[in-house]
């Protein structure tokens, strides 16, 4: 019997990505292998309940809603996650992949909405990039950069470059929370005319740092 460690599972509105706004079913994992600076979801890389596949999908339905993410820490850690994933769209929702990008993508279901990040230098693991992750991701997927400083959007601004990324996918720029002003991101973006959306942290705006929000 297929089982995963759960830190948490709620409904919000989805705070990023294109489904920006939508309320969401979120089932977070426990476990990471990453330790970004900027990282604000700390509390799951301990702890956490055993699931069964089945209590899990039991209780996404509860909730009634047609978005479901599945996040983390860093989901694809679990052994069990590629099969919840495809559980989850068997059962008509429209689900999303929230993940780091340093695990191999190559196996996620393809009916999957992957939101796959791309570390700058500023997170601290810039090394763990796995970029053989890109050749998997389709248009209607999304790689996400947290940018804390000018070096981060430099380095951002090449990679988009160097790898074609907006002719791929959709790319996200968002501020990393408390170290660069969004504003100034912006403005940065706008210079540029880069071919990418910009992005703040709409449960953050909401909610703050309160966990399940």
């Amino acid at each position: 019997m297929t089982t995963l460690r759960v830190t948490e599972i709620f409904a919000s509105l989805q705070g990023e990505s294109r489904s920006q706004g939508w309320p969401t079913v979120f089932v977070r994992l426990t476990g990471c292998p990453l330790r970004c600076v900027w990282c604000d979801t700390a509390y799951a890389f301990h702890g956490g309940k055993r699931m069964s596949l089945a209590e899990i999908l039991l209780q996404v339905e509860a909730f009634g809603l047609r978005h479901v993410t599945v996040t983390g820490g860093e989901p694809l850690a679990q052994r069990g996650c590629l099969e919840l994933l495809a559980a989850l769209t068997d059962r008509g929702f429209e689900v999303s992949l929230e993940t780091s990008g340093a695990l191999d993508i190559s196996a996620v279901d393809e009916r999957v909405i992957k939101v796959m990040d791309l570390k700058p230098p500023g997170s601290g693991e810039v090394g763990r990039n796995r970029l053989e992750n890109l050749a998997f991701l389709s248009p209607k997927d999304q790689v996400k950069f947290v940018i804390a400083d000018r070096n981060d959007y430099e380095w951002s601004k090449a990679m988009l470059k160097t790898h074609r990324l907006a002719e791929r996918c959709e790319a996200l720029f968002s501020p990393a929370a408390g170290r660069l002003e969004p504003r100034v991101l912006a403005e940065w973006i706008l210079e540029d005319r880069l071919p990418v959306r910009f992005q703040v942290q709409l449960h953050k705006i909401l909610w703050g740092e309160e966990p399940g929000r």
